[in-house]
């Protein structure tokens, strides 16, 4: 059996499996690297099925490094993108991004690591719930849950496409724009003059501020994540993330007063990110132009 030929093979799957596991080609090309490490110390002559063995293989190695991953880094409003290590082909990662769905690794990116794994290998990939179970280490019937669990997650709760929400929707799109442009008199424009903005601590985005113009100076100073923020839905109302390349930093939840944001809540705690439900809002095809 020639391990490298089947390997060769393999590496455009692997990779769409690493990918999805670990929302960045960096760290999937890594973990081929490490998979084939192991393929070449190990004896596979018994193998039947090098493809499945390969596959189980790089899902551990996934699981592994979702399991070891750094809490995640400051983001938001007031600080820079986080550095993240260059992709080996930005412009690949970007089209295979694109490909996968933002919206989907963004939602996979807020699972836990054991769910993120069912999900990615039974719902995207079909492999068996037996297969699943020895790579996290429960029964098959745990394994089947943790997949449904995530499943729910993913697919989340309709959204109707109701007034109330496309009011939201342009109110925030405003308060995005106006930040983006560094603005300060149009972001106070959509802001309610006893506007109360807090943070819930995690990564620094701590304490509350009051006042729109006191909030908007100090918003618009620190706006360099504007770039990277996208609207979406969070547990049901138009908010905003920060997600670049699906992974999840931040997320802003308002408190609307007609047309204007009344309260603006900046979520950062990785516990409290985990648990939001996210869906990203799609951009109008004829608004994109």
């Amino acid at each position: 059996m020639d391990v490298t030929a089947t390997f060769e093979a393999n590496r455009a799957h692997l990779r769409g499996v690493a990918y999805r596991m670990l929302g960045s080609l960096s760290e999937a090309d890594d973990a081929l690297q490490e998979a084939w490490l192991r393929l070449a110390r190990a004896d596979t002559r018994e193998v039947a099925n090098l493809g499945g063995w390969l596959t189980t293989v790089v899902a551990r190695i996934c699981l592994d490094m979702l399991r070891s991953r750094a809490s995640r880094r400051e983001l938001g409003l007031d600080a820079s993108v986080p550095e993240q290590r260059a992709a080996s082909d930005p412009e690949r990662e970007a089209m295979l991004a694109d490909s996968v769905g933002l919206a989907l690794l963004v939602v996979l990116d807020a699972l836990e690591p054991a769910e993120r794994l069912a999900f990615v290998l039974h719902d995207l990939f079909g492999v068996a719930f037996d297969e699943i179970a020895t790579i996290v280490g429960r029964t098959p019937a745990a394994a089947r849950q943790l997949a449904s669990r995530a499943r729910r997650r993913v697919q989340g709760s309709p959204i109707a496409g109701d007034a109330e929400l496309a009011g939201q929707r342009a109110v925030i799109e405003r308060f995005l724009a106006a930040l983006r442009a560094g603005d300060v008199e149009a972001l106070i424009a959509v802001l309610d003059p006893e506007l109360v903005a807090t943070g819930d601590g995690g990564a620094g985005a701590g304490g509350e501020v009051r006042g729109a113009r006191a909030w908007a100076q100090g918003a618009i100073k620190y706006a360099r994540g504007a770039a990277a923020a996208r609207l979406a839905f969070v547990d049901g109302a138009v908010g905003l993330v920060i997600a670049p390349r699906g992974k999840l930093f931040r997320a802003l939840r308002f408190t609307l007063a007609g047309d204007r944001v009344a309260s603006v809540e900046v979520i950062a705690d990785p516990a409290r990110l985990a648990a939001l439900d996210i869906r990203l809002v799609e951009v109008n095809p004829q608004q994109a132009g």
